[in-house]
C-alpha cells in the first residue's frame, strides 16, 4: 500500500523547517513516502481530494493544524457516512477506534487514514500507522550502479528482499532495502558486506556512522570551507554526538583569511589562485595544524551563479582531504545552480574522507 502524506494548512507550505521536521518524523516510523501534497487553509478542493483518497485503498497521513483538525474530521465523517464525537477533548470520527492526544487512526474500505494535529513549538503526536514492511539503507562507494545491481541481485533473491539503488554523486550509491522480515535484511546486508568489504557502509546515515567510528577511536576532524560556506559543518553537526569529533571549523572566503587563519602562502594564492589544488592542500594542512585534528577537509570553488572564467567556469571546485599520513586533492566540475553545486561538493568531500582511510571507515 502506497503512503500519501497530505499537509492541510498554509503554514506547512511556507514554514519549511516545520514541514521538514514532520516529514523526518514520519519517515522514521512509516514506509517510504510515495506522495506529498499541500492544501492551503480553506481550499475548496479538499473534500473531493480526501474522498478520492478514501477510495484508493492506500495509506494516508493527514497533517493538519489545530485550526483545521476538527474540519478534517468533519470531512472524513461526511465521506464515510460517519459522525464526529468528542474523545478525550478532541473531535474525531466515531469510527476512530485507535487514538491518542492529537492523533487518530481510521480504516475505511481498506484505506488507512492517520490524522495528526501539528503546530509550531509542539511535539508531533504519535503516528499510529506503522510500517507494513521492514526497511534499511546502506551505502556503497567506488562501484558503478549497474555493476552493483548485478552483484546484489542474486543475494537479494536468496534472502527474498527487494532493493533500489540511487546515485547520490559519482561513486556513491545509496541502497534502500525492503522486506517483510528484518532477519532477511540483516542476512542480505551481511552477505553484501562480505563481497564489498572495502566499499560498503552498513548504516543509513553516513555522517552518524563517521561520528561513531571516529569517537570510538578518540579521533577528531575539522573543516576549512570556502564556497560551501559551512555546509560540511552543518551536515555533521545536525547529527547527535558531533561535538565528540568536531571542536571547530573555519570558513575562509577571502585570501587574507586563508593566509592569516590557515597559513596559505601569498605565493601559492598569487600563482595558482584561491580555487586550486595547491590552495586546498595548504588549507587542509593549516586546518589540521590549528586544530590538532586527525582529519581535515578543505573546499574551495566557484559555486555561482556568477564569478566564473573561461579557465575556471562556474561549478569548478577543488577538494582536499588530509589524515595524519596521507592527503588527496581533487579537481571537480559540478553542473547546476549555486545550492546544488554546494551540496554536491559537500557530499563529494565526505566520500573522499571515507576513501582516504579505508582501514578506519570500512
Amino acid at each position: 500500500m502506497k503512503l500519501h502524506v497530505m499537509f492541510v494548512g498554509s503554514k506547512f507550505i511556507y514554514n519549511e523547517s516545520l514541514k521538514e521536521y514532520v516529514i523526518r518524523h514520519i519517515q522514521k516510523t512509516c514506509d517510504e513516502i510515495e506522495l506529498i501534497s499541500y492544501y492551503k487553509d480553506g481550499e475548496n478542493t479538499l473534500f473531493l481530494e480526501i474522498e478520492k483518497e478514501l477510495n484508493n485503498k492506500n495509506r494516508l497521513i493527514i497533517v493538519t493544524t489545530k485550526q483545521n483538525f476538527s474540519t478534517i474530521g468533519k470531512l472524513i465523517s461526511t465521506a464515510t457516512t460517519d459522525i464526529q464525537v468528542l474523545k478525550d477533548g478532541f473531535l474525531m470520527p466515531q469510527k476512530a477506534l485507535v487514538y491518542e492526544e492529537g492523533s487518530y487512526l481510521i480504516e475505511h474500505d481498506k484505506t488507512l487514514v492517520n490524522v495528526l494535529q501539528v503546530d509550531e513549538s509542539t511535539n508531533i503526536p504519535p503516528i499510529l500507522m506503522k510500517s507494513e514492511t521492514t526497511n534499511a539503507t546502506i551505502h556503497v562507494f567506488d562501484e558503478e550502479k549497474d555493476t552493483l545491481i548485478n552483484i546484489l541481485t542474486p543475494i537479494a533473491q536468496t534472502y527474498e528482499v527487494t532493493f533500489e539503488v540511487t546515485t547520490l554523486i559519482d561513486g556513491w550509491q545509496r541502497i534502500d532495502i525492503c522486506s517483510k522480515r528484518y532477519g532477511d535484511i540483516s542476512n542480505f546486508i551481511s552477505a553484501s558486506k562480505k563481497l564489498l568489504s572495502n566499499n560498503l557502509i552498513p548504516a543509513s546515515n553516513v555522517l552518524e556512522y563517521i561520528i561513531e567510528r571516529l569517537s570510538s577511536l578518540g579521533k577528531k576532524i575539522t573543516f576549512a570551507e570556502s564556497c560551501t560556506g559551512g555546509l560540511l559543518s552543518y551536515y555533521l553537526t545536525k547529527n547527535n554526538g558531533a561535538s565528540k569529533i568536531l571542536e571547530g571549523a573555519l570558513i575562509t572566503y577571502s585570501n587574507d583569511l586563508k593566509d592569516n587563519w590557515l597559513a596559505v602562502s601569498e605565493k601559492t594564492l598569487e600563482e595558482f589562485g584561491a580555487v586550486s589544488a595547491e590552495v586546498v592542500r595548504e588549507m587542509s594542512e593549516g586546518a589540521m595544524a590549528v586544530s590538532h585534528a586527525d582529519y581535515a577537509i578543505a573546499v574551495s570553488g566557484i559555486a555561482g551563479d556568477t564569478g566564473g572564467t573561461d579557465e575556471k567556469p562556474v561549478g569548478t571546485v577543488y577538494i582536499g582531504v588530509r589524515g595524519k599520513s596521507d592527503h588527496n586533492e581533487k579537481h571537480l566540475y559540478f553542473k547546476g545552480d549555486r545550492n546544488f553545486v554546494q551540496n554536491q561538493s559537500a557530499l563529494y568531500a565526505i566520500k573522499m574522507l571515507l576513501l582516504l582511510d579505508k582501514k578506519t571507515f570500512f
